[in-house]
């Protein structure tokens, strides 16, 4: 096969990547307006954005674990279908149970595409190329996550909630038949499934994340979330027992031997719980305590949100001069530094000025964070483990982002709450306290990275390699 161009490759690779994480938080601005036209409770809502989170986070192992055996862009390919068809099953709902089932299929499409997305953007670019292409990626992935309630508010007020949905729809349509022509087919060494492994990792996972999503309504303490939590931890016990055991197993344990892989996995882990718990709260402060609308939130956060999506793609050129562990230590260490600035000023009439500096900061943190992440994990696992390493990786993300949510919202509502703007502020400092300790934790962890793995005439040949 003829090379492709990288901005190509990377078109193929990111175009619906951005549509699944898009998706995860783009349907949070629709929530009052789908509460009114389908009648749903509060309960109801909370189902439309845990059907997707919960299929999401427990199939992203196993779709990784498929692609190896059954080709990776076989199963990106079908993931894009699904997701799409779901997409339209979702703006078609007409009562709330056909909108949840829709979002979690949607879920189970998304799981396909994510890891998979990676796999298969190492697999199609040269070596030189891949912290660039990684870099841009993880832009566009940033991107996704940013502008979610952003382009839910301004969907939700110019047209209707179901145009959340249907704009996926020409996304897949165009999205199916590029990535057939320009991404190459690959698999992973294994040729047989490991049918207990998928069980068992599917099931734990589930267990897990659905017990940390539920636990702020049932109380930590209460007997469904440790019940919950450790039927998911048996699981995930008997999960990895199997994986020492099995001829194929889904994920091998010898990847963790690795002191790059687990170093990235711990910062990943970190990041994602303390950064995204934040983004959680942070949010909604702007708008039940200030008042503004989602569109106007959503507009107020870009110097966050934006920055890693030109942040991301410089951190990809600047990788093999500085190497991975000196961005992700640094990218941590910013974000932490922002949270807790962000900590100091919030009070209830904060003005929008003061809250400028820390969140471009912890913007710029992000960049440099995100991309080289995933490049690290790669890099230190052989290239026929890349697919069964950027599922683990996802996974492991995907569980931060629950704890964090959880985890954070459960110290907020034990100092604070939704009653007054002044116990709304008393119980969010707390909680991204707790966010930039848990970041620079992950700082901690990014140190035990391994240094510079590149060559030094790498970085030139990434600068070129867009115009190729």
């Amino acid at each position: 096969m003829r090379p492709r161009p990288l901005w190509l490759v990377i078109l193929a690779a990111a175009l619906p990547m951005f549509m699944a994480t898009l998706d995860n938080l783009v349907v949070t601005s629709a929530l009052p307006v789908i509460r009114t036209e389908l009648g749903a409770s509060l309960e109801t809502l909370q189902w439309v954005v845990n059907a997707y989170t919960l299929a999401f986070a427990t199939l992203l192992l196993t779709a990784s674990g498929l692609g190896d055996r059954i080709g990776r862009r076989r199963l990106f390919v079908g993931g894009i279908a699904l997701f799409t068809a779901a997409s339209a099953a979702c703006a078609l709902a007409t009562d709330a149970t056909a909108l949840i089932v829709a979002r979690a299929v949607q879920g189970i499409g998304a799981a396909a595409i994510m890891p998979l997305s990676l796999t298969l953007l190492a697999a199609a670019v040269p070596p030189a190329r891949r912290a660039l292409a990684i870099g841009v990626w993880g832009g566009v992935a940033g991107l996704g996550i940013a502008v979610g309630p952003l382009v839910g508010g301004a969907v939700v007020e110019g047209l209707a909630w179901e145009w959340i949905f249907w704009l996926n729809v020409p996304v897949g349509l165009v999205a199916i038949p590029l990535a057939l022509a320009v991404l190459r087919e690959s698999r992973g060494p294994d040729r047989v499934l490991d049918p207990l492994g998928l069980l068992l990792a599917a099931t734990g996972v589930l267990a897990v994340v659905f017990s940390v999503v539920r636990a702020d309504a049932e109380g930590w303490g209460s007997v469904p979330t440790i019940a919950g939590l450790v039927a998911g931890a048996a699981l995930l016990v008997g999960f990895v027992a199997w994986q020492r055991r099995a001829a194929a197993p889904l994920l091998p344990l010898r990847l963790f031997r690795s002191r790059g892989f687990s170093a990235a996995n711990a910062a990943a882990v970190a990041f994602s719980f303390g950064m995204f718990g934040a983004v959680f709260l942070l949010a909604q402060f702007l708008q039940v305590v200030q008042g503004l609308s989602p569109l106007d939130a959503g507009l107020r956060t870009m110097p966050w949100t934006l920055a890693p999506m030109v942040v991301a793609p410089l951190a990809g050129m600047l990788e093999g001069r500085l190497g991975t562990r000196t961005l992700v230590v640094s990218g941590l260490v910013l974000q932490a530094g922002a949270l807790a600035w962000l900590a100091a000023v919030t009070t209830v009439d904060v003005p929008y000025g003061a809250l400028v500096p820390p969140f471009l900061l912890a913007g710029i943190g992000m960049g440099l964070t995100f991309a080289p992440v995933a490049t690290a994990v790669l890099a230190s696992v052989p290239e026929a483990d890349h697919g069964k390493a950027s599922g683990a990786n996802s996974t492991l993300r995907e569980i931060g982002i629950a704890l964090g949510v959880a985890v954070m919202t459960a110290v907020f509502s034990a100092n604070g709450g939704y009653s007054s703007g002044e116990a709304f502020v008393a119980g969010l400092i707390p909680a991204v306290q707790l966010g930039a300790v848990i970041v620079a934790a992950g700082a901690v962890a990014a140190v035990f990275l391994p240094g510079r793995t590149r060559t030094p005439a790498a970085a030139p040949e990434a600068e070129r390699a867009l115009a190729a």
